[in-house]
């Protein structure tokens, strides 16, 4: 289970960010939970940061290293 403030990789994408939120998105009448995730791996423009949000199931735990962010196994 992924909480707000952790951090998560998208699975298809690679995008990282911390988990500031959820949401939930209705798709073929299945209610389907989603994260809302600001990315930190540099994309700010105009000094505003990039959220995305997918579903639960597209997202993992991520965990900083010493020089880069590693996918938690």
């Amino acid at each position: 289970m992924l909480n707000i403030g952790d951090y998560a990789q998208h699975q298809i994408t690679g995008q990282i960010g911390q988990v500031i939120g959820y949401g939930h998105q209705i798709l073929h009448g299945v209610y389907l939970t989603t994260l809302k995730v600001r990315a930190i791996n540099g994309q700010i423009v105009n000094n505003q940061s990039r959220f995305i949000e997918d579903v639960y199931s597209a997202w993992v735990l991520a965990e900083f290293t010493e020089s880069s962010v590693a996918l938690q196994a």
